[in-house]
């Protein structure tokens, strides 16, 4: 199997290269900055002038921040996109989306592949809509959307929770019962790889097994990173979106990014559990559950 995978220095992108070398697979890696292993290749610019003759690319490249500048986002995200699926018009695409496709104002309760939203809190989540439509109209391509990302070499979800420790407590939206369905990193590798084989199209919940409470996972996390005598204060999510509110629009006036964002606390204070029919009946993945029994190494190592 010969795959290409772009953002491979990335947290997903790395990750599904190394895997995939670790089976065999002669792995041509895309990234925007040149490096040994590397084929340089800046989405938002021209395509290399020679493209690979590959079984399968796997677009993993993307611009991800709950802020910052509109144009941004639709160029990296959306026009990337596009640019992967035109370069590879002939070739199975395996894109990675995004629960963020999903309502915002709304709880996800077992929420099947349904079409993106049509409104969205911030630049990222409508980038990510309007990619996840521009790889399906690929003609062999299948749109997997992970929802809370995390595991080895995590730099946002985990370091994120331990890094809202505020007054000697952890500063959490909603309450402690709030069920997700988190996607540790080696269900979605698995997936990624299941899908460069598959001819499964169309958009793909990919997530762990089932959903956990966010109060016993942040606990879980704190007693394994050394915060064990922190304590957990929850704001009611109406609550958070007003403080979001403010805290949005004083960035706007001073050009500096918000501490907490409208789409951080839609992400967090609402439920969030996926429907996983297609992800175990048509790529054949068996999810393992959620896990944080490691998180401290992850945590120390991405500090």
């Amino acid at each position: 199997m010969k795959i290409a995978v772009t953002g491979a220095t990335g947290f997903i992108g790395g990750a599904v290269a190394t895997a995939a070398e670790a089976r065999g697979w002669d792995v041509i890696r895309f990234a925007r900055r040149p490096g040994r292993g590397l084929r340089y290749w800046d989405l938002a610019g021209l395509p290399p002038a020679r493209i690979p003759q590959v079984d399968a690319v796997v677009h993993a490249a993307a611009h991800v921040a709950d802020w910052g500048d509109g144009a941004t986002f639709h160029r990296a995200n959306v026009l990337g996109t596009r640019a992967v699926a035109e370069a590879f018009a002939g070739t199975r695409l395996v894109h990675l989306s995004s629960s963020s496709v999903y309502p915002w104002w709304e709880a996800c309760v077992d929420r099947a592949e349904e079409d993106v939203a049509f409104r969205h809190l911030n630049a990222y989540g409508r980038s990510k809509a309007l990619a996840d439509v521009e790889a399906r109209r690929h003609g062999n391509a299948v749109a997997l959307r992970p929802h809370g990302v995390y595991g080895p070499g995590d730099r946002t979800l985990l370091p994120r929770l331990v890094g809202n420790i505020h007054g000697g407590r952890l500063v959490s939206v909603g309450h402690p019962g709030v069920k997700h369905q988190l996607t540790h990193l080696e269900n979605l590798v698995e997936a990624v790889l299941a899908a460069c084989q598959s001819t499964v199209r169309g958009a793909v919940n990919v997530a762990d097994a089932e959903p956990v409470e966010l109060g016993a996972i942040l606990r879980q996390v704190l007693d394994v990173s050394g915060h064990s005598n922190v304590p957990i204060a929850y704001l009611p999510e109406p609550a958070a979106m007003a403080v979001a509110a403010v805290s949005e629009t004083t960035s706007r006036l001073t050009g500096q990014t918000p501490r907490l964002t409208r789409y951080a606390v839609s992400q967090v204070g609402k439920e969030r559990t996926y429907r996983l029919d297609r992800l175990r009946n048509e790529l054949g993945i068996k999810p393992i559950s959620t896990t944080v029994s490691d998180a401290g190494k992850w945590l120390k190592h991405g500090a």
